[in-house]
């Protein structure tokens, strides 16, 4: 029987540093190796696609073909009596008053009704014994459709008489918005801007562009609903956040949340693409209609309409600095389009504004981010969360500027980095260290890659491999028309949720003796989406109980919230309740040590105690008891809840708060050949500074910046979703016309890692997972124009920008 089973709360806030320097194998600070690695490059790892059950039935979702239109009739008895089909549902058979779900604001319908407001909106659903029979049959439903004009930008959105995306908004946003189609609204004002520009000698301004990204996660949305004996459902799926999806998930189907059991299965990478809901309630709603088990897998092309994509924007910035280069003021006004449904545009907008500024000490500073409601794909979380856009824009200022005051762009910026003690615009100040300078001087001082790698010398001369030139296989080019650029950025990222969110995790932790070794088990609802969560978990587990054999529980919920795995937050969050909760267990350990054996060593009651090895040593080193002997049969078992430091909401006029928790600084050098007669870009190197405040497992680091950077790099010469302007419909949804980076594109990447200590923070850390993203994209933006001598002021870079055709 467990001793002393308990779920409670440590106060925000609660100091988090290390409580016990363990010396066991496999702890924080050591390159474990991944739990699910070798299964996952072997193909042998079993996704959520991967799923089987017996008897179960195949879901097909039927998506709208237009983008705004009013839905007349849908007639669906030719896919009703297609054999093989059990069931055809449309919004007239949804069970419960509610019908709407969503992240923050309530506004997209399980199935359209009345109305669709975008291309691909799911709008009715089939259930069949095969997936093609069921894909058949939703061919076959009738849909009577009268199309509507779209709304496709601001300019569309908030011209007087504006078709309203959604008439009659009763969301809390609605009262500060000067439209109704515009989602939400965050000016941040600090100082005299229009003043400070009177000091300025150069001003520089700038009007950009950032296309619509898709996550591209290889692993396709998935699940599985089983309908159980008492009338609720089971639900295997891979998703970002458990515990909103049951919130969200609950109301449309008319059943407590304790009826819904979700379990987290294999998920093929996320990006915030999967925070949103996909297939789960229609899985769901099929299974409890059939009686029988329902698994749904979107192909590619049902992806790209099955999730939300990053917000694209238009972004306007001025900067002022005096002659000798410090920054008077700043000026920006950025607009997201959201799409046709809230998702995170609200969060998106806070982050936007409050980061705009970048890493850069600037007192008089004019903000207005707006996020809008438009026809086009609902867009939300993404990588970078808002950061990624603004950076974008003022790393290409910043550039600028230098060359306005003929200065070298890294020796400005780092005149003007921000530091320990800065207040940011909001009025917060940045109080863990902010390496910014730092950061920059080492990217600068990496040694070049070689001049034309592409040449290489042979038994008859040079030979050239096409491989390594722009255009690549293509064999568009020997050297010729090929010039090299070099480029830098820098961003800022804030690192947990913000603005007032309840951002806590919970962590349950069992110490037990099993065939005679004490063996330590960890239980969260966190969802392992690629990021590592499960192998730091454990390494945590080792450190904090001293015990080489840790279990790691499938994350479900019958565990409290571990929060979404997003924002860089876990490792932080969830990362800081394994630990407390590890230390709960310790402390209970001891106190049963002390209750058998106290009698017998004076060290029990005197000596600084610790668990290492498998046993109770003193900080001198002498071992008092094993473990195993401490707890004989006996459990300790624990869940906790943990939360960062509080935050507030930035205020909604002149945008003052302390909003965030923790930032994060990343740095980036960019060496690009451009062949400027076809403007095709080979990016050579990318080479990262980031500080990490501790590396908790060095090589995941590596590989969460790597892969941070690869994907910044994707946004900056080939990655976007094309929307037709026209019609509002989408015209690339395949990986044969949105394109990714293959390892073919992806340079070299070296990266060097800083380890300086967040106090606030568990053992240190920071979040790493987003910086990488913001500042690559921005610096292959200025190696390419520093290549060709382009402004070149929207991403991503298409041939076409290069060559002017």
């Amino acid at each position: 029987m467990p001793l002393h089973p308990r779920a409670a709360t440590v106060p925000a806030g609660t100091p988090t540093k290390i409580t016990q320097g363990s010396t066991t194998p496999g702890g924080i600070g050591e390159s474990t190796l991944r739990p699910d690695g070798t299964l996952k490059v072997t193909g042998e790892f079993a996704y959520s696609s991967d799923m089987w059950h017996e008897d179960m039935l195949w879901g097909h979702t039927l998506r709208s073909t237009v983008a705004h239109a009013e839905i007349r009739s849908i007639d669906i008895g030719e896919a009703v009596a297609t054999p093989g089909v059990y069931a055809v549902l449309t919004y007239d058979d949804l069970p419960a008053a509610v019908k709407n779900y969503g992240l923050e604001i309530q506004d997209t319908p399980a199935l359209a009704h009345g109305k669709v407001r975008h291309h691909g909106e799911p709008v009715a659903l089939v259930a069949a014994d095969h997936p093609e029979t069921a894909r058949r049959a939703a061919a076959k439903i009738r849909i009577d459709y009268a199309e509507l004009p779209v709304v496709t930008d601001e300019e569309s959105a908030t011209a007087p008489g504006a078709v309203l995306v959604h008439e009659g908004r009763t969301d809390h946003h609605i009262g500060h918005v000067p439209h109704p189609n515009i989602v939400h609204r965050q000016p941040i004002v600090r100082g005299d801007a229009a003043r400070a520009a009177e000091r300025a000698d150069v001003v520089v301004t700038g009007d950009y562009v950032f296309g619509m990204q898709d996550q591209a996660f290889l692993g396709p949305e998935s699940g599985l609903a089983v309908p159980s004996e008492d009338g609720g459902v089971e639900l295997y799926v891979a998703t970002q956040w458990l515990h909103s999806d049951l919130r969200q998930i609950a109301p449309v189907l008319g059943l407590p949340e304790d009826k819904i059991r979700m379990t987290l299965s294999g998920v093929g990478g996320a990006f915030g693409g999967r925070e949103d809901l996909s297939m789960q309630i229609h899985a769901c709603l099929l299974a409890l209609r059939t009686g029988k088990p329902v698994k749904m897998v979107y192909n590619r092309f049902e992806s790209f309409f099955g999730h939300v994509h990053r917000h694209p924007a238009k972004l306007h910035y001025e900067h002022g600095a005096t002659k000798d280069g410090k920054l008077t003021h700043m000026k920006c006004r950025i607009v997201l389009d959201g799409g046709a449904y809230a998702s995170a545009s609200p969060a998106v907008v806070g982050n936007a504004s409050s980061l705009a500024v970048g890493p850069y000490a600037v007192e008089d500073v004019d903000i207005e981010a707006i996020a809008l409601y438009s026809n086009n794909p609902p867009c939300g979380a993404m990588r970078g969360f808002g950061a990624v856009q603004a950076c974008f824009a003022y790393e290409a200022q910043m550039d600028k500027l230098a060359a306005a005051l003929d200065m070298d762009p890294v020796e400005l910026r780092q005149l003007n980095a921000m530091e320990q003690g800065t207040l940011l615009p909001t009025g917060q100040p940045v109080d863990s260290p902010a390496p910014v300078a730092e950061l920059l001087r080492r990217v600068k001082a990496r040694p070049m890659p070689p001049e034309r790698q592409w040449l290489s010398a042979d038994a008859e001369g040079s030979s050239v491999d096409v491989r390594a030139l722009p255009g690549g296989l293509s064999n568009t080019t020997h050297g010729e028309g090929v010039v090299r650029g070099v480029g830098y950025a820098v961003g800022l990222k804030n690192v947990g949720f913000s603005e007032g969110f309840d951002d806590y995790s919970t962590a349950r932790v069992r110490m037990e003796v099993i065939n005679g070794e004490p063996v330590a088990t960890v239980h969260t609802a966190m969802a392992e989406v690629g990021q590592g969560g499960v192998t730091v978990h454990a390494q945590i587990a080792r450190t904090e109980l001293g015990v080489s054999q840790v279990t790691i529980h499938p994350a479900d919920t019958q565990v409290g919230s571990a929060g979404s795995t997003s924002a860089s937050r876990q490792t932080y969050v969830t990362g800081g309740a394994v630990k407390h909760s590890c230390e709960a267990v310790r402390e209970q350990v001891l106190e049963m040590g002390r209750r058998k054996f106290g009698t017998y060593h004076p060290a029990w009651a005197t000596a600084e105690l610790l668990l290492e090895g498998g046993k109770v040593v003193t900080d001198a080193g002498e071992v008092l008891a094993p473990l195993a002997e401490v707890l004989e049969d006996e459990a300790v078992d624990i869940e906790l809840e943990w939360r960062h430091r509080p935050t507030e909401p930035f205020d909604l006029r002149t945008g003052q708060g302390n909003g965030h928790v923790q930032y994060s600084f990343a740095a980036h050098r960019a060496v690009v050949e451009v062949d400027t007669e076809l403007g095709l870009v080979k990016v050579i190197e990318l080479a990262c500074a980031q500080d990490v405040g501790k590396a908790l497992n060095p090589l995941s680091v590596e590989g969460q910046i790597q892969g941070g950077t690869t994907q910044g790099l994707g946004v900056a010469v080939m990655e976007e979703i094309i929307v037709d302007p026209k019609t509002a419909k989408v015209r690339n949804p395949s990986f044969t016309d949105y394109l990714i980076p293959t390892i073919l594109d992806t340079p070299t990447i070296p990266v060097d890692v800083l380890e300086l200590a967040d106090d606030h923070a568990p053992y240190g850390l920071r979040g790493i997972g987003e910086a990488p993203t913001l500042s690559s994209t921005p610096a292959v933006l200025a190696a390419i124009r520093n290549a060709t001598g382009l402004a070149l002021e929207r991403t991503p870079v298409r041939p076409e920008h290069i060559t002017g055709t």
